[in-house]
């Protein structure tokens, strides 16, 4: 009887799948994404697993849209830890579509806050191939992973001081 695939070998994209017959041939290059959402699952791993150059490479280009960051790409996909992503909606986006919608929350902890980024990403066919055109961010409440420290308690550092006259001084 074969042994199931252990949970490392899983897609970080959520999807269930393994991750060699998931978004890795759409990062390598060897399989265009056939949906606008394959191509956001692609994505969100590419984050997961520091696949920058495909997080640049799968957005549109051209006169009017902004150039990505690269060197901030790099550091938020390095600096988080990646929890899960969830996709909340999709409008067109298929195979048949020229344009597409995706509404999609990524998890992530970084400097010990936990945040979700959420999004509503445009997508754009372009020469039979999808790519990422425009998003526009919904605010979420940002949910600190641990207790609140008190201004009066003792600095977590170990000072002796009160954490309001030493690290929580000016915050």
């Amino acid at each position: 009887m074969p042994l199931m695939s252990e949970n490392k070998d899983l897609c970080p994209c959520g999807s269930g799948k393994v991750y060699g017959e998931c978004c890795e041939p759409i990062i390598k290059g060897s399989k265009k994404a056939p949906t606008a959402e394959s191509l956001m699952r692609a994505r969100y791993t590419s984050y997961v697993k520091h696949e920058i150059d495909f997080i640049i490479n799968s957005c549109e280009t051209g006169e009017k849209i902004a150039e990505i960051d690269k060197k901030a790409t790099e550091d938020w996909s390095n600096k988080s830890t990646w929890h899960g992503l969830k996709i909340l909606r999709t409008e067109k986006g298929t195979e048949a579509d020229e344009e597409g919608i995706v509404e999609f929350e990524a998890t992530y902890t970084q400097k010990g806050i936990r945040d979700i980024h959420h999004e509503i990403a445009g997508f754009k066919k372009i020469n039979g191939e999808w790519f990422y055109s425009e998003g526009m961010m919904r605010p979420t409440t940002v949910v600190r992973e641990g207790k609140k420290i008190g201004r009066n308690e003792p600095c977590p550092c170990g000072s002796g001081k009160k954490y309001k006259n030493c690290c929580g001084k000016n915050n």
